[in-house]
This record gives structure tokens, sequence and C-alpha cells, in this order.
């Protein structure tokens, strides 16, 4: 899967997703300010959401109340959406930083604007994982999708990925638990390994809310090559989704820790050649372990493994030497050779 120049996989360093989100509360200056303490920390790809109020929700939005915020739902979004300028700006400021900007198209409109303003990619959020007018609009964009899978069973996803495999779009696939923060009673990372074996075909990520780097860095481990989280500039800030944040000093975390996890997820099982030096004072030599006798038949009560490990028999070849005659008189403590035997 490539997303730009920008290639997503199982053989590639993990893509941190930076959502800020709706975290700049409808400020286009702190929304460019977050992308910037992003940037500085390493950051390689920024994610937005575009909300437009009026093609994206009913009348009775306004009487549902999230459980992360005081207000409704319609209010949150009014008040937290940027304008049509102003996400151009946004998108404008994040590319000539060198980073990927994504969004997530709440509604048709949004959709249609993001494609129009040439977005490489659509993240399709949980609560439309399942909004199959909304999947068959954007996947005639061709564009790459990552749909994040929350509040979703493996059945539940399985008319809106028939519908993106059909297309012939790129696409990924989110483990994702929505609660703003996710307890570690409720986080799945087990998730991560259903969605890998119920789609083959899909990339597989990890979009976390829970707090910490924890969960992030663990899916990592688990094989996930995309690590979406929230972020802010400073955890003072008050918003809905400030809870389950990340700041800077975190995202950088996450993103070097995420590629040392990444690199030993993928190294073999092997002695390496750095190891060397330690496997000589770490690991056992065979050694006579009474004075030996010319003639004499080798018992298992002859013989010992001590360190180091310099010596020509190493101990796993005790059983070997077991029933040989040794042919020299060797005291107590001497590392043997083969060449100590008949």
């Amino acid at each position: 899967m490539n997303i730009g120049s920008r290639c997503i996989g199982d053989k590639e360093s993990p893509l941190v997703v930076v959502e800020i989100g709706i975290n700049h509360g409808g400020s286009l200056d702190l929304a460019k300010a977050m992308v910037d303490a992003a940037y500085k920390a390493g950051a390689e790809c920024i994610k937005h959401q575009t909300h437009f109020v009026e093609d994206e929700m009913t009348e009775e939005a306004k009487s549902i109340f999230p459980p992360n915020a005081d207000m409704s739902i319609w209010d949150v979004m009014e008040k937290c959406s940027l304008s049509r300028d102003d996400e151009i700006s946004l998108k404008n400021h994040t590319e000539n930083l060198g980073m990927i900007y994504l969004s997530t198209p709440f509604s048709r409109s949004a959709a249609d604007f993001l494609f129009e303003i040439g977005v490489k990619a659509f993240k399709i959020g949980s609560g439309e994982a399942d909004n199959l007018p909304l999947i068959r609009h954007v996947v005639q964009f061709q564009q790459p999708i990552i749909l994040s899978t929350g509040m979703q069973s493996i059945t539940s996803l399985q008319k809106s990925v028939e519908i993106i495999n059909n297309s012939g779009v790129d696409y990924a696939l989110l483990e994702c638990t929505n609660l703003y923060p996710s307890p570690a009673e409720i986080v799945s990372l087990q998730g991560i390994q259903e969605l890998r074996d119920a789609f083959p075909n899909a990339v597989i990520g990890f979009s976390d809310h829970s707090i910490g780097p924890y969960m992030s860095l663990a899916s990592v481990a688990l094989g996930a090559s995309i690590i979406e989280r929230h972020f802010t500039d400073t955890r003072y800030r008050i918003g809905p989704d400030i809870s389950c944040s990340m700041d800077p000093s975190e995202l950088k975390l996450i993103i070097d820790r995420s590629q040392e996890i990444f690199i030993a997820r993928n190294n073999p099982k092997r002695r390496s050649i750095e190891e060397e030096s330690v496997y000589k004072f770490a690991r056992s030599s065979i050694v006579a372990d009474r004075n030996l006798k010319r003639g004499e038949i080798i018992t298992s009560n002859d013989i010992w493994a001590r360190r180091p490990g310099n010596g020509q028999i190493p101990a796993h070849k005790f059983d070997d030497l077991v029933g040989k005659t040794i042919n020299k008189d060797i005291s107590k403590n001497t590392q043997l050779n083969w060449d100590d035997f008949v």
C-alpha cells in the first residue's frame, strides 16, 4: 500500500498517523501550531477531521451528547470544525513541511472537498465503517483508504471491505476501541490478528485511544503497520479528545521505539556476529571434572561444563564425549579438545 511515495506494509517501518482531529477547537492558528509541534517531534503524517455539519447531521444530533463532552455532538463539531479555506491553508502548511496530509470525511460533501483539494488517501472513521453509501462514494475517487473498525465486528465489516476490495483501491484496517480514553480492560490487541486472518488483502494497523504509549508499541510487536493516535501540543488544553492525546514527547517516543520494535520483529532467530564476544565468557566449555588418565573411558561423572566458552568443545557436545577413550593424562578443570580422544 502506498500513500503518495510512502510505502506501508509488513516490511516497511510503521506509519505513525498523528491525529490533531478537532483538538484545535476551530482555530487555524492552533491547528498549525500543533502541526509544527508534531513535525519537530519527527512526524511524517498529519490527520485532520473534515466536518461540514449541515451535510453530516440532522437536527436530532442537537440532542445527542457524547460521553466526553458537555454539549451536543452538533455543537461540538460546529465549534471545532475549520472552514474550507482554513483547511486548505492547514493542508498546504502540512505539506510544505514535507508531511502527508490526511483527513476523515464525515459526509459526502466533505469527501468531495477532500478529493478536490488533492488528499492522497482517505481515512474513514469507526462510526462510518459500515456507512455503505459513504464508502461507495469514497471508493470512486480511487485513492487508498484507511478504515478504523471500532464498534464493529468481523461480520459487520464484511460488506464494507467487499466494496473496497471490488473497487481495486489499496486499503488498511485499523483495530480500534472507541472510548475516550480506552482502559486496557476493553482494548483488544488480539483484534489485530483477527483482522489479519479475516481480511488477508488488507494492511493492518491500530488506532489507539488508550492513555500512554504502551498499547501502540505493543501493536507494532504484533504486526501493526500503522499507528494512529490523537495529538496535542500540550495536555493542558481543553477538548473532548485531549484525555487520550499524546504530546510531542510521547509522539517522539512512539516514533523512535516503534521503529526499534519493527526492526526486532523482523529479525530472524540466529546467533549474531555481535554476540561472539559475549559467547566466549557467557557460555561454557567441556572440562575434566577430575584428573584423567590415558586410556580411561569417559563417563558422565568424569567431565563437566564450565565457563568460559572459548574452549574447543562446547557444553552442548557433552553427551558426544561419553564413551570415548582419553589418549593422554589430563588434570582436573582443564578444557578438553577433540584430539584428546582416540
